[in-house]
Formats: C-alpha cells, sequence, structure tokens
C-alpha cells in the first residue's frame, strides 16, 4: 500500500487520530512514520505533551504498520499490550513518531516506536506495542 493509500484508507472513517491532528508521513519496508501537534489537542494540564498522546500517536502508527503485514481480507491485527517511557517532556510544535519491527510472525507482531520533537530531534518517548493477528471468519455466500 502506498503512502496515499494509507492516508486514503484511515481517512475514511473518524478516528481518534483525526481528533489529534496525527498525520501519516512515509512509509517504506521498514517502517511507518506520522507526526501529531504539541498543542491544546494533546497537551495536559501543565501545557505539556500528554502521555496518553504520545500513547495514541504510537498505537497509531504501530497498528497500522502491522495491518500492512497481513492481507486485510482474511486477518486482522489487534493491540494485546503497549506500553510507553516518557523521557522528555514537550510544550509545542510536533512530534513525529517512526514505527520499525521487533518481530513479524504468524500469530503476533512487535513493533517499536520512537517519537521525537520534530525541531531539535530530541527523543521524547519510546513505546512497544504488541499485536495479535487474528483470523477473520470465512464470509458465506448467502442463499439466493
Amino acid at each position: 500500500m502506498t503512502l496515499q493509500e494509507l492516508q486514503r484508507w484511515t481517512a475514511s472513517r473518524p478516528t481518534l487520530a483525526d481528533a489529534l491532528g496525527i498525520e501519516l508521513t512515509e512509509i517504506a519496508d521498514g517502517y511507518l512514520e506520522g507526526r501529531m501537534p504539541v498543542d491544546g489537542r494533546t497537551h495536559q494540564p501543565m501545557g505539556l505533551l500528554h502521555g496518553g498522546a504520545s500513547v495514541a500517536l504510537a498505537e497509531t502508527l504501530g497498528s497500522l504498520a502491522s495491518s500492512l503485514r497481513v492481507d486485510l481480507t482474511k486477518q486482522a491485527c489487534v493491540g494485546l499490550e503497549i506500553n510507553a517511557n516518557h523521557l522528555k517532556g514537550v510544550r509545542d510544535g510536533w512530534v513525529r513518531g517512526r514505527a520499525t519491527p521487533v518481530h513479524i510472525g504468524r500469530s503476533t507482531q512487535v513493533w517499536e516506536i520512537r517519537i521525537t520533537h520534530e525541531e531539535t530531534g530530541a527523543l521524547v518517548c519510546i513505546s512497544r506495542i504488541t499485536m495479535a493477528v487474528i483470523d477473520l471468519p470465512a464470509r458465506t455466500a448467502k442463499p439466493a
């Protein structure tokens, strides 16, 4: 799937990513990148990037990246576990996340997502998500 196809697919339904202003920016064989604004939508009360917003960016990228590795007509990827270490506070600008695979198996995938401040390059958060690869129910033809 190209970046434009992925952007169209994700834009076809309202999501949390839309509410947070998450944008998909780059796709390659070994990673998926996106960015998110650090503003009132993603701040916590002290004016810093909310840790939950960082996790939402990480889960968005990890979930989409894992889905690109399966046949979506036969399988789906669903989250099993996510963790995050918040390493540096950010007050404004944009953060950029890059999801890279750690393990791609038949029934599970593990992705690492590194989130950096777009302007300074400082590492803001590092997250890991484990995805379950599940088989979709077989579709049966309806009788005529």
